[in-house]
């Protein structure tokens, strides 16, 4: 189930529907629990994160309580890069430890990694896995877990705004016997852990570069104009639309060579598009190089190759 956080009162009930449909399957359940199954759950979290911090259910009435888990060792790749259209999956490893109380083996124990935009407590925005994460138990309270946060920008679970730094987490659920699709269900029979702040990681809109040298051939000591345009992903109308005064390398590499040379620097115009200059001398290949940002990928696009006479 994927879903985006778009403010801070549902950020924990968030956390706890993203799971409850493979929960509910798990539990015994027949039906795939409804909407507003899952916004019991969500209105419990809510009443139990209120003056407290976010995600913590103690002491609320007709919320899950406490459940003794923590994570560690949070590992996901350093950039998530996604485009307009696809579907990103990303892995996620981490170590969860819990008490003895809590039977991780039970079917409807549940647990993920998930990611959040800002801070952990009001999250601009949360991006979940599809499926709950695997574990295999390395000791009697320790287990090695393995899952995917799983991105669909074509749905509208990105905005622009949100490229950048986001920050890891991960959750667990105990259902112990209780199905939400059930008119019976009683949530404070349900444990929950959920612990912010585990690592990092940038979510980048995709990022693409062309070039185009010409004349080809071309005399020896005339000039080439070499063109191109950098782009990157809009998440907001799925298109790519011209990267804006960003600093591009043109770079150049003989025929005979494998290593591409700066010749300079230069900036895309206010559409994206790249134009500049040089001077024919030898045999060989040009291509624009861009170094990216917190927010876009570094690329550099394929060369293409001058026959210099």
């Amino acid at each position: 189930m994927k879903l985006r956080a778009t403010v801070a009162a549902v950020s924990g009930a968030l956390a706890l529907s993203a799971l409850v449909v493979p929960a509910a399957q798990a539990a015994g359940g027949s039906a795939t629990p409804s909407k507003s199954d899952i916004l019991k759950i969500r209105e419990a979290a809510q009443r139990a994160s209120s003056g407290r911090t976010a995600f913590t259910a103690s002491g609320a009435t007709d919320a899950p309580y406490d459940m003794d888990v923590t994570f560690s060792n949070f590992k996901i790749t350093g950039a998530v890069k996604v485009g307009t259209t696809n579907h990103v999956a990303t892995t996620v490893t981490y170590t969860l430890t819990h008490g003895a109380d809590v039977d991780i083996t039970a079917a409807d124990f549940l647990t993920g990694p998930y990611i959040y935009k800002g801070s952990y407590d009001a999250p601009d925005n949360m991006l979940f896995g599809d499926n709950p994460a695997t574990c295999t138990a390395t000791s009697s309270t320790t287990a090695s877990c393995k899952g995917n946060i799983d991105v669909y920008p074509a749905e509208g679970e990105l905005m622009n705004s949100d490229a950048g730094t986001w920050h890891g987490a991960a959750l667990a659920i105990a259902y112990n016997g209780q199905d939400p699709t059930s008119s019976s269900f009683d949530i404070t029979k349900v444990g929950y852990a959920d612990q912010g702040g585990l690592g990092t990681t940038l979510v980048q809109r995709y990022s693409k570069l062309t070039v185009n040298a010409s004349p080809e051939p071309v005399t020896k000591g005339k000039t080439i104009t070499v063109t191109g345009k950098l782009s990157r992903a809009n998440w907001e109308d799925n298109h790519y639309h011209g990267y804006t005064s960003q600093s591009v390398k043109l770079q150049f590499r003989k025929k005979s060579s494998s290593t591409y040379t700066t010749l300079k620097t230069i900036k895309s115009n206010s559409t994206g598009n790249l134009k500049t200059t040089t001077t024919a001398t030898v045999d060989g290949y040009y291509r624009y190089s861009f170094a990216g940002t917190t927010t876009t990928p570094a690329v550099s696009a394929a060369g293409d190759f001058v026959d210099v006479k």
